[in-house]
């Protein structure tokens, strides 16, 4: 049962970032061509491209001190279970604010064309990529012991 129940938290969470980057990337990319392509000029005043990149800037860096501070909340916990979902409630925090950064870049790089909205996807995608679920970073974030690790290996294999 219990088993079961981590599997389920596992997989759900895994899905629910994978679906978010399905999102991000292709709208992204497809503003990234069409800007490339020369037929946008800039629309926004300067202290308005500087807000949004600060605002995205920002994001970032609550999304990383959020998800920490989830994380040391299951320190406290007792069961694995608690523990996991912890993390994943942390994990769909994490990812929705990097949903809106990349969707704040996305748009920026669509009003005005400035190569810092390139950047600030570029860094959202290190945070996707350093984010995304695996038993490795759930052990090594939340320091489970040899037991539980050997349990969150087997939870990610496919049923």
């Amino acid at each position: 049962m219990k088993k079961d129940a981590l599997r389920a938290i596992y997989h759900r969470t895994e899905r629910f970032t994978v679906v978010i980057l399905l999102f991000a990337l292709p709208a992204f990319g497809i503003v990234y061509l069409y800007q490339q392509s020369g037929s946008l000029s800039q629309t926004l005043p300067s202290w308005a491209q500087y807000l949004l990149l600060g605002g995205g800037v920002l994001l970032l860096g609550v999304q990383y001190l959020l998800f920490h501070q989830k994380i040391k909340q299951s320190f406290q916990q007792v069961s694995l279970l608690d523990k996991v979902g912890l993390y994943s409630s942390a994990t769909r925090q994490r990812f929705m604010f990097l949903f809106l950064v990349s969707v704040l870049s996305t748009v920026g790089l669509f009003l005005t064309g400035s190569p810092g909205f390139v950047l600030l996807f570029t860094l959202t995608l290190v945070f996707f990529s350093l984010g995304k679920p695996s038993p490795d970073r759930m052990v090594r974030l939340m320091k489970l012991k040899k037991e539980d690790r050997e349990l969150l290996t087997e939870i990610s294999r496919p049923a």
